[in-house]
């Protein structure tokens, strides 16, 4: 792998980047000990493991360095001088209660994993770090991986990290040698484009310049004049992290999915959005005049697509609807909405804003994210993703997946995230705050599982 421009929505998330705000994507991936008669996992045995395989992914030996053209850019470079070891550490959880596999383990790694979210990645080495975190005598351990939003996005920090797991990394191995066959076969490509390319690429930038013209207008029309947005959600930056995780029945979600349709997406929305109000109401605040906006990220990879592409991103805006009592009622609107959004499609309206930073020169990227950071508050509240996970059993040294809970960064201003995921049989909610705005959040990941037994009550009997 050579040299590579950063497209221009990575070159924005690699500049929107401060102390207090770093961007990069987190994962808190737990795993079992591994079954026999030793109990637990050595520690230095995962640490040069996670190593062996990191070392092996090319993705994670690039950095960022600035070039000359085009003005203001950037590039991926292969690290001549790359050592694994600066980007893979162990963290020892103390107390005999952080061997267990119940709340005293979960709750040390997840503590930490906050603590660890807050620090930004340096910017001179490739942006990715991976810390093992457990006890010194065995049991339970966590593996809490971070990648910058500049190398990936959500679908593809799975491609990568997915890298270190004993399944993947086996298939991986066997084909990377028929990959190599086939690469000593295959002539290189001119990096100058033919007649026919320069005239398709023409036609296609005044298509991209005019679907972003009209994501810009549709932008401006959704900006609120007040930019405060709903109190509870928005913090001046403290620079600290919090992270709370939640375990939700998948076959409780799709048992309600059946009979509300739509699709399970809609109703994690819905959950979201029942979590906020039983968490406003709890904290004994009013609910808010306006219904909180979520940003809905909506990958834009087509089938097929190669993986060493950037940032292809889009999302819908979805007004969750707090102010609404009745749990089915709420349902009915975020399905209504999200409906709305996807005959749109993923190119229209304002929550698209990542179509409109894909159209920007690099130039504007450098000077003009801190005025972007700032204005995030005026289209959206809070980030509620979904990260697609392998359906497959995995692992990792021989130390059974137990479950991944995946973790957004916060945009400036806001002082929450909700990340989701899917595996093994539940859904996994990965919330980050800002520490000193949001000290409660592990109230708000209870409000989540009251909400769907809630939903789940309100049944019609089979």
């Amino acid at each position: 792998m050579g040299t590579e421009l950063l497209a221009p929505l990575d070159l924005a998330f690699w500049h929107l980047e401060s102390d207090a705000h770093p961007m990069h994507l987190g994962a808190l991936a737990v795993f079992s000990p591994a079954p026999g008669p030793v109990p637990g996992a050595d520690a230095e045995t995962v640490l040069e493991l996670l190593g062996t395989r990191a070392a092996a992914i090319p993705r994670l030996r690039m950095r960022v360095r600035d070039v000359l053209l085009p003005v203001g850019g950037a590039a991926w470079f292969v690290d001549k001088d790359f050592d694994v070891h600066r980007h893979i550490r162990r963290v020892r959880l103390g107390g005999p209660e952080s061997r267990d596999e119940g709340g005293g383990f979960m709750a040390g790694a997840t503590r930490l994993a906050g603590e660890l979210m807050e620090r930004p990645l340096e910017r001179g080495l490739p942006p990715w770090q991976m810390y093992v975190i457990g006890a010194a005598g065995g049991g339970p351990f966590a593996v809490l991986v971070k990648l910058h939003h500049a190398l990936a996005d959500g679908m593809r920090a799975v491609a990568i990290g997915a890298g270190i797991f004993d399944e993947i990394a086996a298939a991986g191995r066997v084909r990377g040698g028929a990959a190599v066959r086939r690469a000593r076969t295959v002539p290189p490509r001119s990096w100058m484009p033919g007649p026919r390319q320069v005239a398709g690429r023409a036609l296609g930038r005044i298509e991209d310049l005019g679907r972003a013209f009209g994501v810009g207008a549709s932008m401006v029309r959704a900006s609120r004049l007040d930019p405060r947005g709903v109190p509870a959600l928005t913090a001046s930056s403290s620079g600290t992290r919090r992270l709370a995780t939640a375990d939700l029945d998948l076959d409780a979600v799709q048992r309600i999915r059946r009979v509300a349709g739509g699709t399970t997406n809609d109703v994690l929305l819905a959950v979201v959005a029942g979590a906020l109000r039983r968490w406003l109401h709890e904290r004994g605040e009013p609910l808010p005049g306006e219904d909180p906006r979520a940003l809905v990220p909506v990958s834009r990879r087509r089938p097929g697509q190669t993986a060493a592409t950037g940032n292809k991103l889009s999302a819908y805006l979805l007004g969750l609807p707090v102010g609404e009592p009745d749990p089915w009622k709420r349902l009915g609107a975020v399905r209504a909405a999200m409906d709305r959004n996807k005959a749109a499609g993923p190119f229209r309206g304002a929550g698209a804003v990542a179509v409109l930073a894909d159209q920007l020169p690099s130039l504007a990227h450098r000077f003009g994210a801190p005025l972007a950071g700032n204005a995030a508050r005026m289209l959206f509240d809070v980030l509620v993703t979904s990260v697609p996970l392998p359906r497959s059993a995995l692992s990792l040294g021989g130390c059974p997946l137990r479950a991944v809970y995946p973790m957004a960064p916060l945009a400036r201003g806001q002082a929450l995230a909700v990340a989701l995921s899917t595996y093994g049989g539940r859904v996994r909610v990965g919330l980050v705050a800002d520490g000193k705005a949001v000290p409660d959040l592990e109230r708000l990941a209870r409000c989540a599982d009251e909400e769907v037994a809630e939903l789940l009550a309100l049944l019609p009997a089979p």
